[in-house]
This record gives C-alpha cells, sequence and structure tokens, in this order.
C-alpha cells in the first residue's frame, strides 16, 4: 500500500483545520516548526505543494483543499475507533454545541430518554452562542439559530422559532384583549441586548408605532429577561420554544395571544465532506425525530394567559 509517513498526515490535517501554525501545533502538542517540518515532508512524499505559503498566513492550495476532503473521513474513522477501544465501556463519543437557552429549555429535559435509548453513546454537550468551526474544533453536530446560512455546514431545518410578548401573572390586569400603544405605554419592555430590535419588529408587525423604549431594561440574553420579566419588573420578548417551559408552569403568561414567526429558526448542522459516525447518525436520527414532535405537538397551539 501506499501510504504516507502517518505523523505527517496528521500535522497537515491539523494546519489545515486550523487558522494558524500556532494552534494547530498546540493541538498536537508539538511546536510551530515540527508542524512546518512534516507538512513539507508530507509535500515531498506527494511531489505537490498543499500548502500556499506566498501570503502573510499559509492556505490551502486547490490541491490541498482536494486532499483534505479526501483524508478527513477516515482520519475521524481512525479517531472515533481508538476512542472507542481507549473507552473502558466501549462507548461512543458525540460531541454537539448548542445555545445555552436552548440546551436548558427543550434538550436537557430529554437526555434521560436520550441515555435510556443510546446507552452506548456518550453524548458531549457544549453550550455557546459562537459560531465555531464544526471541522477545526471536531464537533460531530451543531445546532445554531439564525436563517440556515453557514458556511462549510449542512444544515437541516429543526425547529421554527416564534415570538410573542410575556409577562407575570397579574402584571397586567385586567389583561388587554389586543396590543395597543396605550397598552404599551403603560408597562416597562425589558430588552434583549443581542436583538435590540425585536421590539420594534414585533410592533410593526401588528401596526402599532414603536415604543420610545426610554424607560426600558436591557438585559445580555434572553434568558435574563425572563427572567427579570418572571419577577414582575416588564413585558419581555418570548421566544418559542425556550419560552415554553415559563409558560407551560405558568410563570410567564402571554397577554396578546399567539406568537409569530421571527424569520429565524434552529438548524441542525454538520460539517461538509465529514463522514459522520454512526453514533452520530443516530443522535440525528434522534434529534430530527424530537424536533418533529415538537413541531406535531405545538402546530396549533397558541399560547394563552
Amino acid at each position: 500500500m501506499t501510504l504516507p509517513p502517518f505523523a505527517a498526515l496528521r500535522a497537515f490535517h491539523a494546519a489545515a483545520t486550523h487558522d494558524r501554525y500556532r494552534d494547530a501545533a498546540e493541538s498536537l502538542g508539538l511546536t510551530e516548526s515540527a508542524i512546518s517540518h512534516q507538512v513539507r515532508r508530507l509535500e515531498e512524499f506527494l511531489h505537490t505543494a498543499l500548502i500556499d505559503r506566498s501570503g502573510r498566513r499559509p492556505k490551502l492550495t486547490d490541491t490541498g483543499r482536494r486532499y483534505l476532503e479526501q483524508i478527513e473521513p477516515p482520519m475521524r474513522q481512525i479517531q472515533t475507533a481508538t476512542e472507542a477501544l481507549l473507552s473502558p465501556s466501549g462507548r461512543s463519543t458525540v460531541r454537539l454545541t448548542l445555545p445555552p437557552s436552548l440546551a436548558v429549555t427543550w434538550l436537557i429535559p430529554k437526555l434521560g430518554a436520550f441515555e435510556r435509548e443510546f446507552p452506548e453513546i456518550d453524548l458531549q454537550i457544549i453550550t455557546t452562542t459562537r459560531v465555531i468551526d464544526l471541522r477545526r474544533d471536531q464537533v460531530d453536530l451543531s445546532i445554531r439559530h439564525g436563517k440556515g446560512a453557514w458556511p462549510d455546514v449542512e444544515a437541516t431545518f429543526l425547529l421554527e422559532e416564534t415570538a410573542m410578548p410575556v409577562c407575570a401573572p397579574g402584571y397586567l390586569d385586567p389583561l388587554p384583549q389586543e396590543p395597543s400603544p396605550e397598552v404599551l405605554r403603560k408597562v416597562r419592555i425589558i430588552v434583549n441586548a443581542n436583538m435590540p430590535d425585536e421590539w420594534e419588529e414585533w410592533a410593526r408587525a401588528h401596526g402599532i408605532e414603536p415604543s420610545a423604549l426610554t424607560d426600558s431594561i436591557t438585559l445580555d440574553a434572553m434568558e435574563q429577561t425572563l427572567q427579570v420579566a418572571e419577577s414582575g419588573h416588564g413585558l419581555a420578548m418570548g421566544r418559542r420554544p425556550v419560552v415554553d417551559a415559563w409558560l407551560e408552569r405558568g410563570r410567564l403568561v402571554a397577554p396578546f395571544g399567539g406568537a409569530d414567526p421571527t424569520g429565524a429558526a434552529y438548524y441542525l448542522c454538520r460539517p461538509i465532506a465529514v463522514m459522520p459516525t454512526a453514533a452520530g447518525r443516530r443522535l440525528e436520527r434522534w434529534l430530527t425525530e424530537r424536533a418533529s414532535e415538537w413541531r406535531s405537538d405545538n402546530a396549533n397551539v397558541m399560547a394563552s394567559p
């Protein structure tokens, strides 16, 4: 068999999946010069340039990019097989990233059922709002919030996001029949700093002049806005499915009724040109099924006070 030196192959893979040689070297516990030497060794073996070193930072040549796409699946398979043998229980590891709010309110309550169905899978959950490089960070799957357009990933629709104002029970008494400028002037608006335009968008969608938000409370995350609203300090924008747990337990109510689509959704993403492991495919199928159940259960559900 014509096989390249594995140390050189491993160094090239690290260099190709990291932005800098320094990061690639740290991931393998080597020096930058060692990474550079091994990559050149592989290029000499293959009689072709894999890295373009003419710019400020090395980047893949077209040949290097094609080569990486071909070696990525077997490299991942070797990693998975090795982890399975090193694990005393023989369990397979799957890494999943998703936003903290969705993890706490939608995924974690379902983990018991997942572990009972797949006791052979060690699911590692990484909660972050940052869009990470799945291939570089060796993450199998990611649930991302947005409109489904991200480079280098295959994105599959999972959950639609809808939104409506929410508040603590009794905060608006009596409850209004519909939103109006008069009602909004009587309440304190709670603003999510990550989505500063959400109140203006909601008001215009309902034919209402947007509030000036002069006396509003601004917080850094949706969970914080919901907690402050639950404490009776104002009206927050609740986004489903995250806000569902608050509504189901009666900690919050939706005074104006049902939710409206925001134009965003949650998508299940995996890196392009990376063959998923068997355990990764099981998790992907399980998440898709749970999302389908949620959509079915909530197809005709309107949030009500």
